[in-house]
């Protein structure tokens, strides 16, 4: 068994295609019109047959009060991994992209946290190699 697809729910899809492209790095996978919306996917450009992160739009009822008790909480509604953490957000700092979280080191990883303007907490993460 294998992740294929995960999805995050997104205000607006077109915004998030650029933030998640521009910004982020990735590439799209899939745009395909579905009435007013699109089953939009991207992909990392470092893996880019593995996992699918959908822009799912945000309509459904649920969805608002689910990201608005995550937000409140501080919890991210999605975590990437990275190499590292310091440099990532370095770089995305001077692309514009504001974190609510810097760097932090917490034990065996270290972490951040950034918006992705879309109405969503990200959290990057940098594993540290065990020790022992």
């Amino acid at each position: 068994m294998r992740i294929r697809l995960t999805s995050i729910y997104v205000d607006d899809q077109r915004a998030a295609l650029d933030f998640y492209t521009s910004k982020l790095g990735f590439s799209v996978h899939h745009d395909i019109p579905l009435g007013d919306d699109s089953w939009l996917t991207v992909v990392s450009q470092e893996d880019p047959d593995g996992p699918q992160l959908l822009l799912e739009p945000s309509g459904h009822p649920a969805v608002g009060p689910y990201r608005a008790a995550l937000a409140a909480d501080g919890i991210p509604a999605i975590q990437f991994a990275v190499d590292d953490v310091a440099a990532e957000h370095e770089r995305l700092l001077a692309l514009g992209v504001q974190f609510t979280q810097p760097p932090t080191d917490i034990g065996p990883a270290v972490v951040a946290v950034l918006d992705d303007t879309c109405g969503n907490l990200v959290q990057l993460i940098a594993e540290k190699p065990p020790t022992g």
